[in-house]
């Protein structure tokens, strides 16, 4: 800094200190002008606010710097830096650019933009960017780094791989690349490579947040929950707003149904959410709270983060109308999935003769029979896989979609991204994911009248295109010939068995009371359950002792072959089903094994799911709307075996006949919905 400063910039250094700098533009345009010889000290002013982060101060320096000189780089280059640093990338790029106007092959500026245009998710223009800065210096690791977490985003994971292992190549405690390159390879699925990596990053810095949570992610996959929880405690504890792990370490607690902290971690994620603060992905909250407004207010924030609209391949042009509409199904889950279980009829019995069916399948290939027949129950069967977002949406263009359906959401494995570029003139949600997506780019939701009653329509941000009936099913679902005995299930040979088959995320602490209440007064009675994992049913068994209930009257069943999951409910009783998150296709299992299902109806999508099954096989009787309903009916019906009787007997001679199970009926009824859908389109 200039030995002698002037008046006007000790009075800067004043305002610095008694933080009044911001509003006194004047003063410091006065002192640039006074000193435009040496502009320098200035300069060193502003840097120095950075690097104590007073960026407001270093903002408005740097800003009238740049009205004096504004040929030096250093000023829109320092501007871009600052609004990284302020989160904000759109004015960031915006600086950037006007420094590579200065000059167009400054390095740093080109990986700064590139980092910037990643934090935007425009991973192309960063991959474009980072591509001509290794070009002109392919020795500088951080450029190497964010090819390889543009290329990641984009989802060519192995091209990422080899960006990575060239940034470490380059800095050997580059933590942050170690952790990048165990997220790429567990996308892979090659977990124990990635946990080496992870632990590789973790020794270069131990205070690590994203790498804890990152190792914690992979454990999770893993299904190691104990270490998983350990890692996302100390996440938490060395940053506690990192992103997205309050939720992830909370879903992972109801995973394995450990309670201890529920009330308070409720309480926070809720609040959390009403003053919009990122802390949950809504696909937890669904099981959490059945308040749809919360639900659309998480929904609507992540859409905005993590999949904002996407503009690369501009408008679709208008188009005329078609002999034949094209329908294209966007789907993880074409495999051993329950999306895939409840429609691949539909896929079949689609009128050929007025529409043309496209599956777009970004999922694993599991070999299974499932995937052979989804395989050949659509026109085209095209995996894209291996291909980025907009690739996909290209793709789709190209291919003539009028109508894309999204049957994933947020859900695990989905890509939102592809939606957010626009794969079609129409674009709809369905049955994945059982709540409103809060994407101001998917166009209609698809429900029925018990799901969104008039006047909810107001928790959705899409249009709902109303069905007579919701869910679709597969009449071809195999029931094993097996006919499982209580006693090789384990259930007892004369009582009554309640059963719930469920996610365990979806059980929480206030529906096992209500369970474990059913059964105090419902003598020699048992609840059959399925526990993913060791912890859960041990937590499980835990909470029904501290209820006052044996642990044995629980039972626990094991994962089964699809037709032999099937015939296993005939061995039940009645099935009681969650709240807030009912049941969607074991709901639907159940019925259609012939087994009854007991529901509580909420006011959220998720939780009213059963009751719209039950009203579509016609059975309104077991829809209950209040928790002392529900287990009075309950406790009823296994105290009364005639009136469960009398409705196991309506629903084995009606079954058949209802809508719940009438695919062809569905299916027409679906594409009346997507004809109204395309017409409107074409006219506007």
């Amino acid at each position: 800094m200039n030995e002698n400063p002037s008046k006007l910039v000790l009075e800067i250094l004043h305002l610095i200190r008694a933080n009044t700098l911001s509003g006194n533009e004047s003063i410091v345009l006065q002192a640039i002008t006074e000193n435009k010889g040496d502009i320098d000290t200035i300069f060193k002013i502003g840097i120095a606010c950075t690097q104590n982060n007073r960026f407001s101060d270093a903002l408005l320096i740097f800003t009238c710097l740049q009205s004096i000189a504004a040929h030096d780089l250093r000023i829109p280059y320092n501007l871009g830096l600052i609004h990284a640093l302020r989160g904000d990338h759109h004015s960031a790029l915006k600086s950037y650019d006007l420094a590579l106007q200065i000059q167009p092959d400054d390095i740093e500026t080109l990986i700064n933009k590139g980092s910037s245009c990643n934090d935007i998710q425009n991973y192309t223009l960063a991959l474009e960017v980072l591509e001509r800065a290794i070009e002109l210096n392919p020795n500088i690791s951080e450029a190497w780094s964010n090819k390889g977490i543009a290329l990641s985003h984009l989802h060519f994971y192995e091209k990422a791989l080899s960006a990575y292992e060239v940034a470490i190549k380059l800095n050997g405690s580059y933590f942050e690349a170690y952790s990048n390159k165990g997220v790429a390879l567990a996308s892979l699925k090659r977990y124990d490579e990635a946990l080496a990596h992870y632990d590789k990053a973790l020794s270069l810095k131990p205070d690590y947040a994203q790498g804890w949570s990152n190792k914690g992610n992979t454990l999770n996959e893993l299904k190691r929950y104990d270490e998983a929880l350990a890692h996302y405690d100390k996440a938490l504890s060395l940053k506690p707003d990192v992103d997205w792990v309050y939720e992830d370490r909370f879903h992972l607690r109801m995973k394995i149904c450990s309670w201890e902290h529920f009330q308070e971690d409720l309480k926070t994620l809720l609040d959390q959410v009403q003053l919009n603060q990122k802390m949950t992905e809504p696909f937890s909250l669904l099981s959490l709270t059945d308040n749809p407004l919360l639900q659309k207010q998480s929904a609507e924030l992540y859409s905005q983060k993590r999949y904002p609209l996407n503009p690369i391949l501009g408008p679709i042009p208008k188009r005329s109308k078609k002999e034949k509409i094209r329908v294209g199904y966007f789907s993880a889950d074409f495999n051993s999935h329950a999306v895939s279980f409840l429609t691949a009829e539909l896929f079949e019995l689609h009128d050929r003769g007025q529409f043309e069916i496209l599956a777009f399948s970004f999922g694993s290939d599991d070999k299974s029979l499932i995937r052979l027949r989804l395989s050949q129950a659509f026109d085209q069967f095209i995996d894209v896989s291996n291909m980025s977002d907009s690739m996909i949406a290209k793709m789709s263009r190209e291919l003539g979609v009028d109508i894309a359906v999204d049957l994933g959401g947020h859900t695990a494995g989905s890509r939102a991204g592809i939606f957010a570029c626009r794969a079609a003139p129409i674009q709809l949600a369905y049955i994945g994911y059982l709540g409103t997506t809060g994407a101001e780019f998917i166009d209609y939701l698809l429900a029925d009248r018990t799901i969104i009653p008039d006047g909810a329509e107001k928790f959705y941000s899409e249009k709902i295109a109303y069905l007579p009936s919701y869910q679709v099913n597969d009449r071809k679902r195999v029931i094993a010939n097996r006919k499982f005995t209580r006693q090789e299930l384990g259930l007892p040979e004369d009582g009554f068995v309640f059963c719930c088959f469920n996610n365990n995320y979806k059980i929480l602490p206030a529906t096992f009371s209500g369970w474990m209440r059913i059964l105090r007064a419902s003598k020699d009675s048992v609840l059959f359950l399925y526990a993913e994992s060791y912890w859960a049913a041990e937590n499980l068994k835990k909470e029904a002792e501290a209820r006052g209930v044996s642990s044995q009257r629980l039972i626990f069943g094991t994962r089964l072959a699809p037709d032999e999951y099937l015939a296993r409910y005939q061995a039940c009783d009645l099935f009681l089903d969650t709240a807030p998150y009912n049941a969607g296709a074991t709901a639907s299992d159940a019925l259609w094994v012939g087994l009854p299902v007991l529901t509580l109806a909420g006011q959220s999508f998720a939780s009213r799911v059963a009751a719209s099954l039950l009203n579509a096989v016609d059975l309104p009787e077991l829809v209950t709307t209040t928790q002392a309903e529900y287990e009075s009916l309950a406790i009823k019906l296994a105290t009364y075996p005639e009136q469960l009787a009398a409705i196991r007997k309506k629903l084995a001679e009606k079954r058949l006949a209802t809508p719940l199970f009438d695919s062809p009926l569905f299916t027409k009824n679906l594409e009346a919905v997507f004809v109204e859908m395309y017409e409107r389109d074409l006219l506007g």
